[in-house]
């Protein structure tokens, strides 16, 4: 039995990945560690989405080469989007790299592992790289690696869309959705491990079922998903703006299961900046779309996405986003700065805005959106609301936090409750009875559980 360490990097779609290659190994027999220096094998899981995070996985992989120059480990497998996208010069930069894997490879790393693989010890067996990426179903197991009560339920995989910034499409291919029978399957284990919370994810989660001719595709797995005992939350991630349709608002209105929370990244507002990034939906349907979720919707908490310094934008493209972000008053708001990938359409565009333009900019929304959650959380004063119990904070270990159906894991504000007498993965009545910026808190109303 080979001790195995994993590191995992970049978004949820990824962690998601990561679970299943554990579940995968786990039942072949092989022991996970959390313990890198343990490890006779290491296997880095990376992102290669944007500059930072390219950077972040370099650095991880040059880690855990140190360990295997000095340490205990033996094998050294890179996978995940970094070397879908840098699989030759990862190589050659690299030489303590035994083998590297591009995304949605991992039934093959067992045959590396178990020396079943064709081409186990030979020089050329070292880039395993498939172009474009290949495809395999998610498997019947995973292991967790986010709290037991919450977890995220990856719907498919790629992206159809052509967006002008991302390099997703040429990295993990067109859209492909997983078979509504298989996901409900998933979270029927999910619930019996005890997960109460699932958070639907995928590179554009509104385009589900398009591939499989489905009509209505998530709106016709949402109402499966609900049916499933245990599951308690249902949380929508990357919902595309432009498949937002009324059915989808309807139903998210009328199931108590769906949280009323939409995260519909918008990237920008200006109709030429739209234009210019390869966005198909333009301003006017954006706030027709905006309009009919909270008209429909009392109370649903929008979340979105935008990028400072796109190639061309002026200071009146910005000027009319931070009016846009003013007026709509986004509950959630995620600021980037663009950043020049090449392989994208827009590295062909010249990045003539100024990295501490972008930056200024970044930091002008921020501010204004910091104002805005202050405003909004304070609103919420003595409300009651429904609050997952997530235990003590990571970082503040004596604080006891949880979560709002409004607050999305990890990226969202949190709820700080004031007192002990609670276990993680209840989900309690709580009165909101202080904000601050991006936090709540709260105490329970009565001490019963929902």
């Amino acid at each position: 039995m080979k001790k195995i360490g994993v590191v995992s990097l970049g978004c949820p779609k990824n962690s998601v990945d990561t679970e299943y290659l554990l579940g995968d190994l786990t039942t072949q027999g092989y022991e996970i560690t959390p313990h890198q220096e343990e490890a006779e094998v290491l296997i880095v899981n990376t992102c290669g989405f944007i500059e930072s995070a390219k950077k972040e996985s370099v650095d991880a992989i040059l880690e855990m080469a140190q360990l295997k120059l000095d340490g205990n480990c033996r094998k050294l497998i890179v996978t995940g989007c970094l070397s879908e996208r840098y699989s030759e010069d990862l190589l050659r930069e690299i030489p303590e790299i035994d083998h590297l894997f591009g995304v949605n490879q991992y039934p093959k790393l067992k045959e590396v592992l178990d020396g079943s693989h064709p081409a186990n010890g030979e020089a050329k067996g070292r880039n395993q790289v498939p172009s474009p990426a290949e495809y395999f179903a998610p498997y019947a197991e995973r292991i967790l690696t986010t709290p037991f009560y919450s977890a995220y339920l990856k719907i498919g995989e790629g992206c159809s869309n052509r967006c002008a910034f991302c390099i997703i499409p040429k990295m993990r291919g067109n859209f492909r959705s997983f078979e509504l029978d298989a996901l409900v399957m998933e979270a029927r284990q999910l619930a019996a491990k005890g997960v109460k919370e699932l958070n639907l994810v995928s590179q554009d989660t509104t385009m589900y079922g398009f591939d499989l001719r489905m009509k209505d595709g998530l709106t016709r797995l949402l109402k499966a998903l609900v049916k499933v005992d245990g599951i308690e939350w249902i949380r929508l991630f990357y919902c595309y703006p432009t498949f937002i349709k009324s059915d989808l608002i309807d139903l998210i209105a009328a199931e108590e299961k769906i949280c009323s929370y939409i995260d519909v990244p918008l990237q920008h507002t200006h109709d030429e900046m739209l234009a210019k990034m390869k966005r198909q939906e333009r301003e006017q349907g954006v706030r027709a779309m905006l309009n009919e979720i909270r008209e429909k919707i009392p109370g649903v908490a929008l979340r979105t996405t935008f990028i400072t310094g796109f190639p061309g934008e002026t200071e009146a493209h910005f000027n009319h986003m931070k009016d846009f972000l003013q007026e709509i008053q986004f509950d959630h708001v995620g600021i980037f700065t663009y950043s020049h990938e090449e392989g994208t359409t827009a590295h062909q565009y010249p990045d003539d805005v100024p990295e501490a333009v972008k930056e200024e900019r970044k930091a002008e929304l921020m501010a204004l959106q910091r104002d805005i959650c202050r405003r909004r959380n304070q609103s919420r004063i003595g409300e009651v609301h429904p609050v997952l119990i997530e235990g003590l904070d990571a970082e503040e270990g004596f604080l006891v936090t949880g979560r709002l159906p409004t607050q999305a894991p990890e990226i969202d504000g949190q709820v700080i409750i004031e007192e002990s007498d609670v276990e993680p993965g209840q989900i309690l009545l709580m009165r909101i009875t202080g904000a601050t910026d991006y936090d709540l808190v709260a105490t329970s109303v009565d001490g019963e559980k929902i």
